[in-house]
């Protein structure tokens, strides 16, 4: 338990802020005090779902709100800056939506403000808190995994087209902090592709390689245009070999005992002789607790002092620089640009 309740109040109630509000209304050390939002229709759900909370449509009378220890940001990237830097300066606690900011610059900006007033800034990488993730990186760090070789992820549909950013901003985002969250290697470089299919708006398919300071390489594939869903991400190992599929519901990771084993016998020496080893294959058990509610819990626990931010400003602005690079590369048909 917290040390004390902490007051919230949870800017944006569109696609994702009603489950925010939930898990912050259902968490025993946090309670909603206000909801804001631009839409009467949504602002008017929210307060027939939670009659004590007060609704506003104007984001700075909640921040201003005495009340209020810690502010969520559930609002499009594009004004991510503006709000969290408001909050932060109003001296609440930050939990912003991903990515954390449109550019670098503004990300460095809110992470020096939040270090300035010993604030808590979380940034809204859910898939890090989840259970089969958290599994999987337990499982790349043990020795029977061997040394990770490649990261290969697909998060494809028809999807929510958006108009302020393209599809690696949007959809990408989730395989980068994966990729950050489970390996300890440093990403040096990038390459991507990427085409819009409708005039004037973004990028709506696109393909993303991250290059890293040892034998590892990632490739992310993301689309709004595929006829099926898949949020399918393959990673390598010289022992195993790992299976996420987030759309499963009950076995989500498949660990593989295979892989190959390169000779270096001296007579051979003029020939490579690659062996291929099959072993089992087995599904281990992850946690199944929504991702949101430990996340919560743990913003509540960096608030207090108990813990540190995992996915803290840091690891936001490590995405965003990826992403700005991806974004350059894509403007250059896919020339490596160094991180």
């Amino acid at each position: 338990m917290g040390e004390k309740m902490v007051k919230v109040g949870v800017i944006g109630y569109g696609y994702w802020g009603p489950n925010l509000v939930r898990n912050f209304m259902f968490n025993p050390d946090t309670n909603v005090v206000c909801v804001c939002d631009k839409s009467t229709d949504r602002l008017l759900k929210a307060g027939e779902l939670y009659p004590t909370v007060k609704l506003t449509g104007d984001a700075s009378e909640l921040i201003s709100d005495s009340s209020i220890d810690a502010v969520v940001i559930a609002t499009p990237v594009r004004s991510h800056f503006e709000l969290s830097m408001a909050a932060l300066k109003a001296g609440k606690h930050v939990f912003v939506e991903k990515p954390i900011t449109t550019t670098s610059d503004q990300a460095l900006q809110i992470i020096e403000e939040a270090d300035r007033r010993q604030l808590t800034l979380i940034v809204d990488h859910t898939f890090v808190y989840t259970g089969a993730v958290r599994r999987m990186r337990e499982l790349i760090k043990k020795p029977s995994f061997g040394n990770p070789s490649y990261f290969d992820s697909t998060r494809i549909n028809l999807g929510l087209f958006q108009n302020d950013v393209n599809v690696l901003w949007d959809l990408a985002v989730h395989d980068l902090s994966i990729m950050s969250y489970v390996f300890d290697a440093k990403p040096v470089a990038v390459s991507a592709t990427g085409h819009n299919h409708v005039e004037g708006q973004p990028e709506n398919v696109a393909f993303l390689t991250v290059f890293f300071d040892c034998n590892l390489v990632a490739h992310i594939n993301v689309s709004w245009l595929s006829p099926v869903k898949v949020r399918k991400t393959l990673i390598g190992g010289t022992k195993q070999m790992i299976v996420y599929d987030d759309l499963e519901t009950s076995e989500k990771l498949k660990v593989y005992d295979k892989g190959i084993t390169v000779s270096d016998d001296p007579d051979h020496i003029h020939k490579l002789l690659i062996g291929y080893r099959t072993g089992d294959l087995w599904s281990p058990r992850t946690n199944d607790t929504e991702a949101l509610k430990i996340e919560v819990s743990h913003f509540v626990n960096c608030i207090n002092g108990l813990e540190k931010p995992i996915t803290g400003g840091e690891e936001g602005l490590g995405i965003v620089r990826i992403l700005e690079a991806a974004n350059s590369s894509m403007h250059r048909r896919g020339a490596p640009i160094d991180l």
